[in-house]
């Protein structure tokens, strides 16, 4: 990323004496501590105030969070001590040269409090519905929603949509306003917007049928979010606020959308489960896609080892470090495969279950959240 204009200003911000010694500020915020893990640029932050002061700009931290990987999501949920029940949040890294002990680490634990019914004790859980820009949206036994940021440990409910269930978040382009695509159950045949902090109720757009966006993670790509639906994508334009349809490459009830460098791809496992092809859109306009490979999967080794068929859990695509990497979760096992079909790795996370979002955390401070009911910071629910 190029240097934020006016250097000499962070430079002066981070006081006299050089951050690091023998290197110009420039060069330790902008190369160095920009590329920390969030926790870690945390804890450098009691080195001194003017470590502080270099790293809790606004500019700094929207640099620090385009550098963070957006890496797959997975979660479990845990009994705890006074009856209630936790999810903890966990993206795998699958970057190469990460250590086997820092692969799953969980970034956040959010518990809910037991409730008493006329007959017993229940604990309600958390569940994932939708990640963006660090914010991950949950909802507690898919009715109440609320949103938080594991890096942060912010959190609040929002209270306005309840009885919505949440389909996707996304920022506006022009205001840059979190907004969320929603829909209830009784009421099929629209979508409504819910613009987060703003005090005002979901807005009616109209159709689509919400079904059909439910069933995996819309893929926010230039402004417009996709979805692969069978034998065609759907587009929300997120400017516009209306929604189209335009050509998919194969007719597929296994593909997925994912962001190749600056282009839109598409995964597709064949019916066999032995082989994904990979597209790539060429020509928007046109809706014209390209074939660039197939990746042939090491079946026979992945169902020996995890006894079972691919079929039984999910096949994800995601970039790596400069080339693509396949994830193959399969009866509790989770395999690494390049784009030879070479298995690179293969874990045994037990009590994971895996998901099709993404998380790419931030430590920049949201002021929506400030305008939320019940808005808190590093307290309950997290734990």
């Amino acid at each position: 990323l190029p240097l934020p204009a006016g250097p000499a200003t962070m430079a002066d911000a981070a006081g006299a004496t050089p951050l690091l010694p023998g290197l110009p500020d420039e060069i330790a915020i902008w190369e160095i501590l920009v590329r920390l893990p969030p926790k870690s640029l945390l804890r450098s932050r009691a080195i001194s105030p003017a470590w502080r002061r270099a790293t809790s700009t606004r500019g700094f931290l929207l640099s620090h969070h385009a550098r963070q990987p957006a890496l797959p999501l997975q979660y479990t949920h845990s009994n705890v001590a006074d009856g209630g029940e936790s999810l903890d949040v966990v993206p795998f890294n699958h970057r190469a040269g990460v250590a086997a002990a820092d692969r799953f680490q969980c970034v956040a634990r959010l518990k809910t409090a037991p409730v008493l019914t006329s007959s017993c004790v229940r604990a309600p859980r958390f569940y994932l519905e939708a990640s963006c820009d660090g914010l991950l949206v949950l909802s507690i036994e898919f009715d109440d929603i609320c949103i938080c940021n594991p890096a942060t440990r912010q959190y609040a409910a929002l209270q306005q949509v309840r009885g919505f269930r949440p389909v996707e978040l996304y920022p506006h382009p022009s205001t840059g306003d979190y907004q969320l695509l929603l829909y209830q159950d009784e009421d099929q045949g629209a979508i409504y917007i819910f613009t987060v902090g703003s005090g005002q109720p979901p807005r009616h757009i109209g159709c689509p049928d919400p079904n059909e966006l439910e069933d995996c993670p819309g893929l926010l790509f230039h402004g417009s979010l996709y979805w692969y639906i069978g034998n065609r994508i759907m587009v929300f334009d997120t400017t516009a606020e209306s929604f189209r349809q335009i050509r998919a490459p194969v007719a597929s009830d296994h593909a997925r959308l994912f962001e190749m460098g600056d282009m839109l791809g598409v995964s597709s496992l064949n019916d066999e489960e032995t082989a994904i092809d990979i597209w790539v859109m060429r020509d928007y306009q046109g809706e014209v896609w390209d074939f660039k490979r197939r990746i042939d999967l090491p079946a026979a080794e992945i169902r020996h080892q995890c006894q079972c068929s691919l079929s039984e859990e999910d096949v994800m695509v995601v970039p790596g470090d400069g080339e693509l990497v396949v994830l193959v979760g399969c009866n509790g096992w989770l395999f690494q495969v390049d784009v030879n079909g070479k298995l690179i790795a293969s874990f045994q996370p037990r009590g994971l279950n895996y998901t099709l979002h993404v998380l790419k955390q931030t430590l920049v401070q949201h002021t929506f959240f400030l305008a939320l009911e019940g808005y808190v910071v590093n307290a309950s629910p997290f734990i």
